[in-house]
């Protein structure tokens, strides 16, 4: 054993009950992971889909995010729907439950989402990937990997029935912040490289919203801001907001509104790392302060929340960039902004370039009017070092400006449904070495939208 002044204690070595064996292992259950886990089974492939809460979606429910960005896009001059296959799937659902939102259109035309119901998207997605037969193994987290030979052999969670081992033919990392790619030793940047990165927001939502007032004074995505500057100077000093550029838009229910406008720093003034324990924890606690705050304006000074009323916090708040594997490929800002063709495509990224920066929000749109998207190249998945692992989602090979705008929920999706096809089709292939044509012929044969 260690000394008590080492500042280290020796972990036992033990033996770790296998949980099972798989032909595809997914861990997280944001939109790629449930992506990549319907796909990777409706291919005939053995799936477990690991997560670390109790519940499906990701930032979209644990984030409290509730909408979908990212589907949507403008194709030849004309804003219409350009992510397909699993997505509809869930929309489906979630709409069959009486979840889903019509389309809503913000930035003068140039972005939009579909809101939804927290609870729904929740239900949905357990119902799809049972459908599909994908085993569910909730409240456990990835902790270890064993490698062999350039491969992952094995994957070792803790779960409440303690720490399990589970085998797999093929691994697809869809934590977000690249958990297991950094344990198996595959190099990744955290941020923008300077220190800080896009900064986190811990999101709320409020009801008992007098609808018709508030439609009328802010319905318009920009309107808040207004409201906010207003009331700076009619009450000098009373009011600190986070950031400029706040977002406070109606759900389904047209009571119950969203609220986007918290921005956590650290102790520096540099955007919160979310994969340090210390600043996490921190950022939990200054998200609920800047929300408690931000309520008080709200109830004061916008129409239609005088009677309002707190009535979520999200349960963790929301990431947006932590680790970013390095891939076969970076996505990049000249990609976003030039609307970039790939031969390898797997799909379309439709969502502009979100920037959240001290105090702000910069957006980057792409400069063509008729194709304002670009394609995510299959490369950008394919992490270099282990040769059965991929990597779907935000921590998928970018730069710190590319993956601000693929980090969105509907190039999630795409990333994901790309990965689990592929693991599913490809047994015994290194993923840097499959025949991309042939994944591409069975992703649109999946209803995936690909232009090729």
């Amino acid at each position: 054993m260690s000394s008590p002044s080492s500042g280290f204690v020796v972990e036992p070595a033990k033996n770790v009950a296998v949980h099972g064996e798989y032909d595809v292992v997914v861990i997280g259950g944001g939109p790629s992971g449930i992506a990549a886990a319907a796909s990777a089974a409706r291919n005939g492939a053995r799936t477990l889909l690991i997560e670390s809460y109790g519940f499906l979606g990701g930032m979209g429910t644990a984030g409290g995010v509730t909408n979908l960005a990212g589907l949507y896009g403008i194709r030849n001059g004309v804003m219409q729907q350009l992510v397909h296959g699993v997505v509809d799937e869930l929309m489906e659902r979630i709409e069959w439950l009486g979840g889903l939102n019509q389309p809503q259109d913000g930035m003068q035309g140039r972005i939009r989402v579909r809101s939804y119901d927290i609870s729904a998207y929740k239900c949905a997605a357990d119902a799809l990937l049972l459908e599909h037969g994908v085993e569910l193994l909730f409240h456990a987290q990835a902790r270890a990997v064993s490698l062999a030979d350039g491969r992952m052999d094995s994957l070792l969670v803790e779960t409440k029935s303690g720490r399990k081992a589970i085998r797999a033919r093929a691994f697809i990392d869809c934590t977000g912040d690249g958990d297991v790619a950094a344990q198996a030793g595959v190099p990744f940047e955290v941020g923008d490289g300077q220190g800080s990165g896009l900064f986190p927001t811990t999101m709320f939502r409020v009801g008992n919203v007098d609808a018709a007032s508030a439609l009328a004074a802010i319905g318009d995505f920009k309107a808040i801001n207004d409201y906010m500057r207003q009331a700076q100077e009619r009450h000098p000093g009373r009011y600190v907001f986070p950031r400029d550029g706040a977002i406070v838009r109606p759900q389904l229910n047209p009571t119950e509104w969203r609220v986007n406008v918290t921005q956590i720093k650290n102790a520096q003034g540099k955007a919160m790392n979310g994969v340090d324990a210390v600043e996490l924890s921190q950022g939990e606690i200054e998200g609920r302060r800047q929300i408690a705050s931000y309520f008080e304006f709200l109830r004061a000074e916008v129409p239609g929340f005088a009677n309002s009323y707190i009535i979520e916090i999200a349960p963790q708040v929301g990431i947006r960039e932590t680790r970013r594997i390095c891939g076969l490929y970076q996505l990049s800002r000249d990609d976003i902004e030039n609307s970039a063709r790939f031969e390898d495509t797997v799909g379309i990224n439709a969502w502009p370039m979100e920037m959240h920066q001290d105090g702000r929000v910069d957006w980057v749109f792409p400069k063509s009017a008729q194709r304002a998207y670009n394609d995510l190249p299959w490369r950008m998945l394919v992490p270099l070092g282990i040769s059965n692992l991929l990597v779907a989602g935000r921590c998928a090979s970018a730069t710190h400006e590319g993956q601000s705008a693929a980090r969105a929920s509907g190039g999630c999706f795409v990333m994901g449904q790309a990965a689990g096809t592929a693991a599913a089709m490809f047994k015994d292939t290194p993923f840097a070495e499959i025949s991309v044509p042939a994944l591409q012929q069975r992703l649109i044969a999946d209803g995936a939208y690909i232009e090729r």
